[in-house]
């Protein structure tokens, strides 16, 4: 197939707008970034700081160091430094530039209850409401207030206020009502312009095979160049429990083992604090470092050119945003496996591999390992990534030796679109009661006696 110049330009602006750099685990960025913003519109000192966010923001920021915090954990720790230390104008890297003295203040602060957060129920898995309190505000005898709220994606603002007025509604933006858009934010559906429902693994490896990739080559090369070195960071030293490190020193070191273990170091040292940017990939640095390290390391063991390599990971990349756009960013579905399948996909097609191949390599992953959960970030995602990338590897092994799961068995079906469909509807549907006896387990309030 031949694709036309708006969907070529579709797909550009997906990997363009997805592939952004991070610090850290984005849960916590993303929370530190809506409090950033909600002190930037306040436009004084904050006296107080409430946080309301959904289930999932919590499960994922429990168990992870928000990173530069200097080992603090928590929705608090990450609201209270974007407010003090953070710049809006950097998203995902809010707090890059925070000091010592701003963790220092920050702890003190969470201690003395400066941030209270709470549980927000019935709102979209991926939500972060901040609300700034700053000075009485003479007019009214009330408090100034400064409300932001996030939604759906990590930076995807739906809706600013203060003092009681709406200053930014997307919902009213997208519906061409901009009147009170005063805030120069710009409106998208979910907060996106590229179209996922138009996405195809037919149309991407199209797009991949024939792109001009001057297009999209600083993205990429900042996207291999990022999270290479903090996968590097992952093995050369301590941090988290050293998975990758682990797979080297007990697995050898032939190319399926290094692609296990270049992509769960990254990983490794994301989850435990590493202050070093991450490329993401569908909202996540740990999908980002999957879709990206198995391909380099491929790559450089077949030698192939640095073109061939770029347009592997684009197809890794896209194929990843492909399964997961149908889960939405935050499940119990691991997003791991999706981008271990994309990164198996890649490399099937790296070896030769056409569309019937790739379809194999991803439905052989999908088939085995789509059934991990994901019970928060914390230092066992890069267990995770491991698994779902030696998954992939015996997927792509087993699909170049013409060996596939076959349609009827389980979820999987004969047509590769099909069966992402079905995934994406068990990890968006199926597993929303799992996702949230995960979040009670994990805050104490499953009967988990009633099992015995």
């Amino acid at each position: 197939m031949r694709l036309t110049e708006e969907e070529y330009s579709n797909y550009t602006t997906i990997l363009k707008e997805e592939l952004l750099p991070a610090m850290g685990c984005t849960e916590p960025i993303a929370v530190a970034y809506a409090a950033a913003r909600a002190g930037q519109v306040l436009g004084e000192k904050a006296q107080h700081l409430n946080v309301r966010c959904s289930g999932n923001i919590i499960k994922n920021v429990k168990g992870v160091i928000v990173p530069n915090s200097g080992n603090q954990k928590g929705v608090e720790v990450a609201a209270t430094l974007g407010i003090i230390g953070g710049d809006s104008s950097r998203a995902l890297e809010v707090i890059a530039d925070v000091t010592d003295e701003d963790r220092a203040r920050a702890g003190e602060m969470v201690r003395e209850g400066y941030c209270e957060v709470e549980l927000e129920e019935g709102v979209p898995n991926l939500y972060i409401r901040a609300e700034a309190t700053g000075s009485i505000n003479p007019a009214t005898g009330e408090p100034h207030r400064a409300v932001v709220l996030i939604e759906d994606n990590h930076t995807n603002v739906t809706r600013i206020e203060k003092d009681g007025a709406v200053l930014y509604d997307a919902a009213e933006t997208v519906m061409g009502r901009t009147e009170k858009d005063t805030s120069g934010e710009k409106a998208f559906t979910e907060g996106f312009a590229g179209d996922r429902r138009k996405m195809t693994l037919k149309g991407i490896l199209d797009y991949a095979e024939t792109v001009d990739l001057e297009k999209v080559r600083a993205t990429l090369e900042n996207q291999a160049a990022c999270n290479t070195a903090i996968s590097q960071e992952g093995l050369d030293n301590p941090w988290g429990a050293r998975v990758g490190k682990t797979i080297l020193e007990n697995w050898g070191g032939n190319v399926r083992a290094r692609a296990m273990a270049r992509a769960a170091a990254g990983s490794d040292a994301r989850m435990s604090g590493c202050p070093l940017p991450v490329v993401i990939n569908s909202g996540s640095g740990n999908q980002g470092i999957t879709v990206t390290m198995p391909v380099l390391t491929y790559a450089e063991e077949w030698n192939l050119s640095r073109d061939k390599t770029l347009r592997g990971l684009i197809i890794s990349n896209l194929v990843s945003i492909y399964i997961k756009h149908y889960i939405g960013a935050l499940s119990a579905f691991c997003g791991a496996v999706s981008a271990g399948a994309a990164a198996g996909a890649a490399i099937t097609w790296l070896s030769g591999g056409g569309y019937d191949a790739v379809g194999r390599t991803i439905t052989n992953t999908l088939g085995n390992v789509g059934g991990i959960v994901c019970d928060g970030a914390k230092p066992s995602c890069a267990a995770k990534i491991a698994s779902s990338v030696h998954a992939a590897l015996l997927a792509h092994y087993m699909s170049i030796s013409d060996k596939e799961f076959k349609g009827g068995e389980g979820f999987v079906e004969n047509d590769i679109e099909e069966t992402i469909r079905n995934m994406g509807y068990i990890g968006k549907i199926g597993m929303k009661e799992t996702d949230v006896e995960i979040l009670n387990v994990m805050i104490g309030k499953a009967d988990v006696d009633s099992c015995v």
